[in-house]
C-alpha cells in the first residue's frame, strides 16, 4: 500500500477560531474542572468558567496596554498553566503569539523575533529578561515588554478593568479559521529555524476530529493529564488545545525531576511523552531493582509481561505457565510500577521518535497503551496516531480523520489534511519547495504503509548514509535499539561516503552513578574516568551488539568511540525536544570521527571485511 486516507468525522467549520473551543466548552460544561495548579503538597482546581474569567482579564490587560489585532507577540516561558492562560489571551484579543523555547540563547531569540516582526515580548523570569536584553537593542520592531515575575498577569488584569467585554467579543471574533493562529519557529535541527504559519482551522479542526477519534482518552469522565514536556513545542500546544476542547483536567509539571511526586498526587489517566521518558522509567526502575538485589527478578518479570502482550495482541492462547508467572509479577513488580505513574495512567500519547516494541509491550502489559504518533510542526502536531480500538505496537497507526498520507517513489512520507500548515512565514520559495503540484507536504521522513494503512516511520530521507560501497544504511534503525540502554545518552551513528558504519556515543550522567554503583564500582566517578573503565566499555560493547543485531554486517557499526561529555541543548547538539542536531555534532566532532576511520586507507579495507 502507497496511500491511506481516513474521512473526515466533524466537517470544517472555516469561520471557527480557537476561542470557539474555550466559549463551547464554558456553554457546555462551565463547571467542569478543565485545569489544576500546584497549592501545598495537592493541586487547586479551576473550572472552565474560571479560566475564561482569567482569559479575559488577561486579554483586557493586553488591549489596554496597546496591543493591536494582528500584532505579534512573543512569549518565553516554562510549561505552565500560565502558558495557556497567556496562549489563549492573545488570541482573545486579536494578537498572534509567537512562542519562544524557555532554553534559548541570546541569538537565538534575537532571530525569532527579529524574523517575526514581533512587537511585544513576554518573559517569564530575569534569566530570560537578561537574554533579551543582550540583544534588544537590535530589535526595531519591540515596543512593548512585560515581565510575570514581576507581576504582569496581575497588572494586566488591573490595568484593563475599563475595557469594555464587547471589546474583547469583536476582537475575538475578528478571526475566521484561514487566519493565522500562531507563528512556531522549528527547532532549527537541519538549518535556520523557519516560522511555520498555523491557522486557527489547523488547532480547530484537528482538536475536534481527535477528539471525536480519540473518545476513550480525552473525552471519559474524569480524564486527566499533566503536561511536563514543553508548551513552547507544538506537540504540547496542540495537547493544550485539545484539553480545553474536550474538558480534560490539566496540570503542569516542567521541573521533571519532580514528575513522579507530582504524578503521585495529581493521578492524570494518560500521558503525554517522548520515547526517552517510557526508556528512563523503565531503566530507572530495573537499576533500582539491581540496587536491591532484585535486578535478575524485574528482567524476568519484564520479559513474561513482553511475552504476555506479544500473546494479547496477536490473539493467540495464553500458555498456562506464562498467565500463572504473569499474574504473580502483576501483582509483585507491575503494580508497583502503575502506583508510581499516579495508578490511573491507561494510556500515553508518545511521539518525535520511535518507540522499542520490547517497550511497547512491556507497557502495554502493564495496562498502558503507549498510542504513538506521527507528526512535525508543519502538521500541527499529529497526522497519524494509533488509536484505542486501532492499535499496533511499532506503527505510529492510521492517519488521522481528515488526512491523507501517501508514500513516494523514494519512500517519502507525504500528507495533505486539516493539520498541514499554510506557508512558512515570509519565505515562499521555501515553502514552494515542500508541497507537491497537487498539494501533498514533504515531510522528509521516510515510512511504509501496511496492509491496513498503518504508518512506520523508517528514517529522516536527509539522514540517510550512503557508505563508500553504496550501502544505503537508516540511522534510526541502529540508534534507537542502543539508546534503549540504561548507560547509553546518546548516539550518532556516522558513515556518509566511508568503508564502514561508525559511532559517536556519549553516557547518561543521570544513570552513571547508579549504574557505576550497581556494578560495585566508584559511583562518584568522572565521565573523564568512567569513559575509560572496562566495565563501561564492556557495557557500552553489550549495547553496540544489541543495536548491530537488527541489521545487516555492511550495515552494523564497526568502530565507536565515547566522548567523555554530554550532548546538551545549550552545546548546540541537542534540540529543545532532545532530538539531536546531527549536523552540528559530525561538525564539532570532526576530528574524532576522523581517528575513528585513521589514514591509511588499508586499514580501512581491513575493518571492512566480511
Amino acid at each position: 500500500m502507497n496511500l491511506t486516507e481516513t474521512p473526515i468525522i466533524v466537517p470544517p467549520a472555516p469561520n471557527d477560531n480557537v476561542t470557539d473551543l474555550l466559549e463551547e466548552r464554558v456553554a457546555a460544561s462551565p463547571d467542569r474542572v478543565i485545569f489544576a495548579t500546584p497549592e501545598g503538597d495537592g493541586w487547586r482546581d479551576l473550572t472552565a468558567r474560571q479560566f475564561r474569567d482569567l482569559v479575559v482579564s488577561v486579554a483586557k490587560g493586553l488591549v489596554a496596554a496597546g496591543v493591536e489585532p494582528g500584532d505579534r507577540i512573543a512569549f518565553i516561558c516554562k510549561t505552565s498553566f500560565e502558558w495557556t492562560l497567556v496562549d489563549f489571551a492573545l488570541h482573545y484579543a486579536g494578537a498572534v503569539m509567537v512562542p519562544v523555547y524557555e532554553t534559548s540563547s541570546a541569538l537565538q531569540i534575537h532571530w525569532v523575533l527579529e524574523d517575526s516582526g514581533a512587537r511585544g515580548i513576554i518573559t517569564e523570569s530575569a534569566d530570560h529578561a537578561n537574554r533579551l536584553a543582550e540583544v534588544r537593542g537590535e530589535l526595531g520592531t519591540l515596543e512593548l515588554e512585560w515581565r510575570l515575575d514581576q507581576g504582569a498577569l496581575d497588572a494586566f488584569a488591573a490595568s484593563g478593568a475599563d475595557v469594555p467585554d464587547e471589546e474583547i467579543e469583536r476582537r475575538r471574533n475578528l478571526a475566521n479559521g484561514a487566519d493565522t493562529a500562531t507563528l512556531i519557529y522549528t527547532s532549527g535541527s537541519t538549518g535556520r529555524p523557519k516560522g511555520v504559519v498555523l491557522t486557527h482551522s489547523n488547532f480547530v479542526d484537528l482538536s475536534r476530529n481527535a477528539a471525536a477519534a480519540l473518545g476513550e482518552v480525552v473525552n471519559e469522565p474524569g480524564s486527566s493529564t499533566l503536561l511536563f514536556v514543553t508548551l513552547a513545542h507544538v506537540y504540547a500546544r496542540f495537547i493544550s488545545v485539545l484539553a480545553v476542547h474536550a474538558g480534560v483536567r490539566v496540570g503542569h509539571q516542567p521541573d521533571t525531576t519532580k514528575l513522579l511526586p507530582s504524578l503521585g498526587t495529581f493521578k492524570p489517566s494518560f500521558l503525554l511523552a517522548v520515547p526517552r521518558v517510557f526508556e528512563k522509567v523503565y531503566n530507572s526502575s530495573e537499576q533500582k531493582a539491581e540496587a536491591g538485589g532484585k535486578g535478575k527478578i524485574f528482567r524476568t518479570a519484564a520479559q513474561v509481561a513482553v511475552k504476555h502482550s506479544e500473546h494479547v495482541m496477536a490473539g493467540t492462547k495464553m500458555p498456562l505457565m506464562l498467565g500463572l508467572k504473569f499474574k504473580l509479577f502483576d501483582k509483585l513488580v507491575f503494580s508497583k510500577l502503575r502506583e508510581a505513574l499516579g495508578g490511573r495512567v491507561k494510556y500515553a500519547v508518545s511521539g518525535s521518535a520511535p518507540l522499542s516494541h520490547y517497550l511497547g509491550h512491556f507497557y502495554h502489559s502493564l495496562g498502558i497503551k503507549i498510542l504513538e504518533g506521527y507528526g512535525l510542526t508543519e502538521t500541527t502536531a499529529p497526522v497519524s496516531v494509533n488509536l484505542t480500538d486501532k492499535y499496533k505496537i511499532g506503527t505510529v497507526g492510521p492517519a488521522l480523520p481528515g488526512h491523507t498520507i501517501r508514500i513516494a517513489e523514494d519512500g517519502e512520507i507525504e500528507v495533505k489534511g486539516t493539520a498541514v500548515f499554510k506557508e512558512y512565514w515570509q519565505n515562499p520559495e521555501a515553502t514552494a519547495s515542500v508541497f507537491t503540484d497537487d498539494g501533498f507536504f514533504r515531510t522528509g521522513d521516510l515510512g511504509t504503509l501496511d496492509g491496513d494503512g498503518y504508518l512506520s516511520i523508517t528514517g529522516r530521507k536527509k539522514e540517510i548514509i550512503v557508505t563508500a560501497g553504496g550501502k544505503n544504511v537508516a540511522p534510526a534503525a541502529l540508534e534507537d535499539p542502543i539508546r534503549s540502554y540504561p548507560l547509553i545518552g546518546q548516539i550518532v551513528v556516522v558513515g556518509d561516503q566511508k568503508p564502514f558504519i561508525a559511532a559517536l556515543i556519549t553516557l547518561d550522567g543521570e544513570m552513571l552513578p547508579t549504574w557505576l554503583k550497581n556494578q560495585g564500582l566508584d559511583s562518584t566517578m568522572t565521565l573523564d574516568e568512567a569513559v575509560a573503565h572496562p566495565a563501561v566499555i564492556a557495557e557500552v560493547q553489550r549495547a553496540i551488539d544489541h543495536g548491530n543485531a537488527f541489521v545487516s554486517r555492511a550495515e552494523s557499526i564497526r568502530k565507536w568511540t565515547i566522548l567523555p561529555i554530554e550532548f546538551t541543548e545549550a552545546s548546540g547538539h541537542l534540540t529543545p525536544k532532545m532530538s539531536i542536531k546531527r549536523d552540528n555534532i559530525i561538525r564539532d566532532f570532526a576530528g574524532e570521527i576522523a581517528k575513528m576511520y585513521g589514514d591509511n586507507p588499508q586499514t580501512e579495507a581491513l575493518q571492512t571485511g566480511a
